[in-house]
């Protein structure tokens, strides 16, 4: 992803991988967005959270997947921060005149990607840009 998405990066402030909710995290062990974020060489930070659980995007059509992330995520309160400690520092707009990589294994519809990105820009960021490690181009049922 580093090497294929260096447009991308270039120029970026930070990634932000897409959180999972701390019941999935839990039962998974990890979070396959945070291993991928470190890995793009800019600085990662956990800005993100999931505010409700969600059914899995896999299991639903396309036009049921942005109603089930609509609302699903928040920024995380300041002092929860997981990152660069530049980034923690800031006051008022968070993320104001930053440009944001959001980072997740696989982007079907992007509703996600989009829901995320609403939060981030509604954070001040000046830019979102968004790197996957796959995209599904056609899905069968």
């Amino acid at each position: 992803m580093r090497h294929h998405g260096a447009d991308l990066l270039a120029g970026a402030d930070i990634a932000v991988p897409v959180p999972l909710h701390w019941s999935r995290r839990y039962w998974r062990g990890f979070n396959q967005a945070e291993l991928l974020a470190a890995q793009l060489g800019l600085p990662v930070a956990h800005l993100l959270r999931r505010v409700r659980r969600t059914r899995p995007q896999v299991d639903l059509p396309a036009r049921e997947r942005q109603a089930n992330v609509e609302g699903a995520f928040a920024l995380r309160r300041r002092e929860a921060w997981n990152g660069p400690a530049w980034l923690r520092r800031l006051v008022a707009t968070p993320l104001a005149g930053l440009t944001v990589v959001l980072v997740d294994d696989v982007s079907t519809t992007g509703a996600t990607l989009e829901a995320c990105a609403r939060v981030v820009k509604h954070a001040g960021a000046k830019e979102v840009r968004v790197i996957t490690a796959a995209r599904v181009a056609t899905r069968r049922r």
